[in-house]
């Protein structure tokens, strides 16, 4: 079977290298997912008569970042590494070392959105629906990282795009599974999102749509990608990844459920032809 395989050439993770500081792939794709998500929310700023400016789309994205990499780090280490945690508290600050969790991540961005919220005297639903399009921008990147890094690959398989990973020790023919969700968590759920987006829809119609799509994405792809070794299936068969997505799915179904039946005036949609047409309303 390893015959058929694609060989994924082994890449040098450090990009360059200035006096001792390195500039790796998986940290320049988190900065071109955070330069897509700062162009499209400036656009939207632009676009919202008056209902944001840059200077917000600075702050949010600011505590977003921080609510990104702390959120990311301590989830990853209480989620996936608590045992290493226990015996050794200091691993929790040695980022350097490698892991993050999106779940972890998405707390922290939940409570960046709740503190920007109270600052800028604006409800949490709208914040979250002003965020959930650039979320996913972020994600594909980051997988894109992955993939480049040969990490977090997927199970065995035989399909004829099957890649044997330079670091897998086994050597074993594998799903892709990284770019399976650069695809769909990043490039569809993102589609999706933006097109709702751009049409008068309710306030936590986009949020709801963003946790229940990437819910049920994450958890269709934990089928093709290989459990951490440490943790393996943790109830039946389903990994670790797929447990801590299916509150996402649950939160998220009822979120559009109550969007769509409350009753409320729909937002506007974030397209120039419907700011020309209708100012004044909110977007």
């Amino acid at each position: 079977m390893n015959f058929a395989a694609i060989q994924l050439p082994e890449i040098n993770q450090v990009i360059v290298e200035f006096g001792g500081v390195a500039l790796r792939w998986y940290g320049m794709m988190y900065l071109v997912g955070f330069v897509l998500a700062l162009l499209i929310a400036n656009k939207a700023a632009d676009r919202s008569n008056g209902l944001w400016t840059r200077d917000q789309v600075g702050d949010l994205l600011f505590y977003g970042f921080l609510g990104v990499i702390i959120g990311g780090r301590v989830g990853y280490v209480f989620f996936y590494q608590w045992d290493h945690f226990v015996s050794d508290p200091l691993y929790l600050i040695e980022i350097w070392q490698g892991g993050m969790s999106f779940h972890g991540g998405l707390i922290g961005v939940i409570l960046a959105i709740v503190f920007f919220a109270r600052e800028e005297n604006k409800k949490f639903l709208e914040v979250g629906d002003f965020v959930a399009p650039l979320v996913p921008l972020g994600l594909g990147a980051g997988r894109i990282g992955n993939f480049i890094n040969a990490e977090l690959w997927g199970r065995e398989t035989d399909v004829p795009w099957a890649m044997i990973f330079p670091n897998d020790p086994e050597q074993l023919p594998r799903h892709p599974s990284q770019l399976y969700e650069f695809f769909l968590e990043g490039v569809v759920l993102f589609a999706i999102i933006y097109l709702v987006c751009k049409k008068p829809r309710p306030t936590g119609l986009a949020s709801g749509l963003f946790l229940a799509g990437y819910g049920l994405f994450r958890m269709f792809i934990e089928f093709f990608r290989e459990p951490d070794a440490h943790l393996g299936f943790v109830l039946s068969q389903l990994s670790m990844g797929q447990l801590l997505s299916l509150p996402m799915v649950v939160v998220g179904i009822g979120l559009i459920i109550w969007a769509l039946t409350k009753s409320s005036v729909p937002q506007q949609p974030v397209s120039k032809k419907k700011v020309s047409k209708a100012k004044g309303m909110a977007k």
